[in-house]
C-alpha cells in the first residue's frame, strides 16, 4: 500500500511553521509527525500539500493509496484501521476525515459515497500552533515508548545525579557528565551524539534529539523538546525547537515554538504570563486578528530562519514569521511579519537578497546548501506575506 499524507484543513492556522513546511514535517514529541507515521507503519511516505512546496515535498501516487490527515499522530489502534482499509472506505473522528483509500482510477472523491469507519479512540491532533507545546508531554511518552521499546539504553555515567533511572534513554554517542537529571514526572531521552554538559539540570519529559547540545549550567522544565543539531542554554521550559536553531545563552524561552535556523540572542527573554493573568490571545492568520487561545501560559511562536538580537524581549503570545531580524530595546509589537527587519522603534521590509546573504551564510557553517529549491520556498513566502508588512 502507498500512504500520502495531507495537510488537511488546519494548515493555515499552524502557520508561520507551515509556511516552509507541510503539517507533516511538524515536530511534536521527539519525532516529526512524518517519521511517527512511517515507524508505525513500516514504510516511506509522501505528502499532498501546496504548490510551491511540492518540489521539494513531492506526492507519489500508485494503484492503491491510503491518504493520512497529518495533523492526526498514530496510535496502534488508528493505524491498524488504516492498514485495513479497502476501496471506498475512510477512517472518520466525528466530522473529520482521519484517512480514506483512493485508487489512481478515481478523479473525485465524495465522501457520501464512501463507506465510514469511526475512529472512538484517543489521539493527539495538532490543530494550532500552541497545541505542539501544550501537547507536547504526551508527545514525548508516545515517541519515548515507540523508539525505546525492547531497547536496551547506553550506560548513564556515574558523575551524573539521577533520579529516576529507569526512565532515562541514552542513545549511542551521546555525551553527559555532571548532569543532574530528573525523570520521575516524565521520559528523558538524549539523542545520537548529542551533549548535555556539566552542571545542567534537566527535568523531564525532555527529548533532546541526535547532535545537539545543552550547554553548561542550562535549566530546563519538562515537556521540551530539543530539535536535531540545536543548542540551548540558560532557560527553557515548556518549549520546541525544530531543528538547526539556537538559544545557547542566559535568558527565558517558555511555552514557545522555535522553527528552524533560528537564533535567539544572548539575555534574550520572551514572556509567557500576561500581568492581569487573562486568557492569551495570539495572531491568526487565517482571520487576519489575534483570536483567543483559550491558554494562561503561551510565549512565542517563530518562523523558520528568524533572529533576534541579544536583550531581546517579547510580549505574552508573540508570532513572528519567517526571516525575520529583530534587534534594539522595547518590546516589539506582538505580531511580526515575515522578512521584517526592526524592532519596537519600528520596522521596514527585509529585502530577500540581503536575508539570503545570511541564510547561505548561517547554513554554511552546518555544512548545508542553500539551494535553489530553498530560495524559491522563501520567495514564495516573501509574496505570501507582503499583504502584512507595513513600510
Amino acid at each position: 500500500m502507498n500512504y500520502i499524507l495531507f495537510d488537511g484543513p488546519f494548515r493555515d492556522h499552524l502557520l508561520p511553521l507551515t509556511y516552509t513546511r507541510p503539517v507533516a514535517d511538524l515536530r511534536i514529541g521527539i519525532l516529526t509527525i512524518r517519521e511517527k507515521w512511517e515507524m508505525y507503519l513500516g514504510t516511506t511516505t509522501t505528502t499532498i500539500t501546496e504548490d510551491y512546496l511540492s518540489e521539494k515535498y513531492p506526492m507519489v501516487e500508485m494503484d492503491r493509496n491510503v491518504l493520512i490527515n497529518a495533523s492526526y499522530l498514530p496510535t496502534n489502534e488508528l493505524v491498524e484501521l488504516i492498514k485495513k482499509l479497502e476501496e471506498n472506505q475512510a477512517v472518520f473522528k466525528g466530522e473529520d476525515v482521519i484517512a480514506f483509500y483512493a485508487s489512481d482510477a478515481q478523479e473525485d472523491i465524495d465522501f457520501n459515497s464512501f463507506e465510514a469507519i469511526e475512529y472512538d479512540g484517543d489521539a493527539i491532533t495538532v490543530e494550532n500552533t500552541w497545541d505542539i507545546f501544550s501537547k507536547n508531554a504526551e508527545a514525548i511518552q508516545q515517541d519515548y515508548e515507540l523508539i525505546t521499546e525492547g531497547r536496551i539504553s547506553q550506560p548513564i555515567s556515574s558523575t551524573n545525579h539521577i533520579l529516576g533511572a529507569h526512565n532515562i534513554f541514552i542513545e549511542k554517542g551521546a555525551v553527559m557528565e555532571f548532569a543532574t537529571l530528573n525523570a520521575s514526572k516524565g521520559p528523558i531521552y538524549i539523542g545520537k551524539d548529542s551533549e548535555v554538559m556539566e552542571g545542567a539540570l534537566i527535568r523531564g519529559p525532555f527529548a533532546l534529539c541526535d547532535h545537539s547540545t545543552v550547554k553548561m549550567g542550562t535549566r530546563v522544565y519538562g515537556p521540551t523538546t530539543i530539535g536535531p543539531h540545536c543548542k540551548i542554554g540558560g532557560e527553557v521550559a515548556s518549549a520546541v525547537f525544530f531543528a538547526y536553531s539556537n538559544k545557547g545563552h542566559d535568558g527565558y524561552i517558555g511555552n514557545s515554538v522555535i522553527g528552524e535556523w533560528c537564533n535567539i540572542g544572548a539575555d534574550t527573554n520572551s514572556s509567557n504570563l500576561k500581568n492581569n493573568y487573562a486568557e492569551v490571545r495570539l495572531w491568526n492568520y487565517t482571520t487576519e486578528n489575534f483570536a483567543p487561545t483559550g491558554l494562561q501560559f503561551c510565549g512565542l511562536i517563530m518562523g523558520d530562519h528568524s533572529k533576534c538580537g541579544i536583550n531581546s524581549m517579547f510580549n505574552t503570545g508573540t508570532v513572528i514569521g519567517v526571516s525575520a531580524n529583530i534587534f534594539g530595546s522595547g518590546y516589539p509589537r506582538n505580531f511580526i511579519p515575515s522578512f521584517s527587519w526592526g524592532g519596537a522603534a519600528g520596522f521596514t521590509t527585509y529585502l530577500t537578497k540581503k536575508a539570503f546573504e545570511v541564510t547561505e551564510v548561517v547554513m554554511s557553517r552546518r555544512q548545508m546548501e542553500f539551494t535553489e529549491q530553498e530560495k524559491d520556498i522563501l520567495n514564495h513566502v516573501f509574496e505570501l506575506s507582503k499583504k502584512f508588512r507595513r513600510d
